[in-house]
């Protein structure tokens, strides 16, 4: 992993040029095959807690096709830490091995449990966690993905002194910890967009409670119908936007983010001159699950 070895990939696009309008792509994707993007960034400081206080294993959430818990099983081994996913969908227990980051998870040494839907809402309680301990014993918890304060400690240092002469920094948001992270490290003159891939306003407030400005905003029309929701014209933006730069974008979170920039662009949101940053937050693995549910629903597939 080589955090900084990352660079501001320049998106060179006749409607860019036509607007006057420059945008780069930071390629936070690279920084490692399977705990790329904000997973790193949310990971590392858990991680040295976690060997800190004397854990020998992690505990943590997600669903089906979750980057967080492919992230979360590969960081842990290489830390010499053991791992326990708690997935939601008990429908998954017999299926996993046809799920390709379930599959991931547990060849990089994660034990999957899974659990209902219902059940699952509860992960956050103190009777829910309790009765884990109970059957796993003493574990360093991580959230759904990942989000917490040294999470979004970590997000801070996406950010580097040159990206200082950029006049938005645009990322898509899940839990909030990125962006958090990213509106904490910016400058007076910066704001920062966010691109929600879930339904509802409830981001808002989870966002407050980690931040230091408000020089931040949510554009919530780019969730495409919620999250993992996808259609014909997502699938096309993306994979053209591939063959034209060479970025690759997930459906999930970086391809609605950066639909988003090019819809604000072509409706002159931004004046000319205009410097943005947006943030490949990675996600990438997460391509062959979301192809498998395309496939099932006869949609066009994503570009590999």
């Amino acid at each position: 992993m080589n955090p900084s070895a990352i660079s501001n990939q320049e998106v060179v696009l006749p409607e860019l040029k036509e607007k006057q309008i420059q945008l780069f792509i930071k390629r936070e994707d690279t920084i490692h095959p399977f705990v790329s993007g904000n997973k790193y960034r949310k990971l590392k400081y858990n991680l040295k807690e976690a060997i800190k206080k004397e854990f020998d294993t992690l505990l943590t959430f997600g669903g089906a096709f979750s980057n967080h818990i492919a992230a979360a099983a590969f960081a842990g081994k290489e830390a010499g830490l053991k791992t326990i996913g708690v997935i939601r969908g008990e429908e998954l227990k017999d299926k996993w091995r046809e799920n390709p980051t379930l599959k991931l998870a547990q060849e990089h040494g994660m034990r999957l449990h899974f659990v209902s839907r219902e059940s699952y809402r509860d992960k956050g309680t103190h009777d829910f966690v309790s009765g884990l301990k109970e059957t796993f014993g003493p574990f360093y918890l991580i959230p759904e993905g990942g989000t917490n304060t040294l999470a979004v400690k970590g997000c801070e240092e996406i950010l580097t002194e040159s990206d200082q002469y950029f006049d938005f920094i645009c990322c898509c948001v899940g839990t909030g910890g990125t962006i958090a992270g990213l509106i904490n490290a910016s400058h007076s003159h910066q704001t920062v967009l966010g691109f929600p891939a879930l339904k509802g306003d409830f981001l808002k407030e989870d966002i407050r409670k980690f931040v230091q400005n408000d020089r931040w905003r949510l554009l919530s029309e780019y969730h495409f119908g919620g999250y993992a929701k996808v259609d014909k014209s997502l699938i096309a933006f993306i994979n053209a936007f591939k063959k034209e730069t060479g970025i690759p974008l997930d459906a999930v979170y970086t391809g609605k983010m950066v639909f988003g920039i090019f819809d604000l662009i072509k409706k002159d949101t931004f004046k000319k001159g205009t410097q943005i940053l947006a943030i490949h937050t990675g996600g990438l693995q997460g391509i062959k699950g979301m192809n498998l549910t395309l496939k099932r629903r006869n949609l066009p597939l994503l570009d590999v």
